[in-house]
């Protein structure tokens, strides 16, 4: 099965290895992804929403790329600093994936690499048709 890396410039993926999906075949899996504007800076410091929203349009380009969409998404997991905010990131969730209905997974984490980051996504999908 081909192997298909797609980058979306972070620096840091030369420095760490890692890109920020991978797609194999049908399968795409999209790493943690965090709240970072093209500019490289946090966005939505403080609120959970906003962050996710960032996060999920990270994930919808990483996805286009990969020559997918949320529609093939299978599963998504959601990695909070503070659990109590889970219903706002869901909210925003909603909004890409109410046709897919992938299963979820929502988790509280102690912390992430930037301390102004209070949500990361992954996401795989599975695409329907493919050679």
């Amino acid at each position: 099965m081909k192997r298909t890396r797609v980058s979306n410039g972070n620096p840091m993926e030369k420095i760490v290895g890692f890109s920020r999906a991978i797609r194999v075949g049908p399968y795409i899996s999209i790493g943690g992804t965090a709240p970072v504007g093209i500019d490289g800076r946090t966005v939505g410091v403080g609120n959970a929403a906003e962050q996710a929203e960032r996060c999920f349009e990270i994930a919808g380009d990483a996805l286009a790329q990969a020559g997918s969409g949320w529609h093939d998404v299978v599963r998504t997991r959601i990695l909070l600093t503070d659990i109590s905010v889970w219903k706002d990131v869901i909210d925003v969730r909603k909004r890409f994936c109410r046709d897919a209905m992938p299963v979820d997974t929502i988790m509280e984490v102690n912390r992430f690499v930037n301390p102004e980051w209070l949500v990361e996504i992954e996401v795989d999908a599975v695409v329907a048709d493919t050679e």
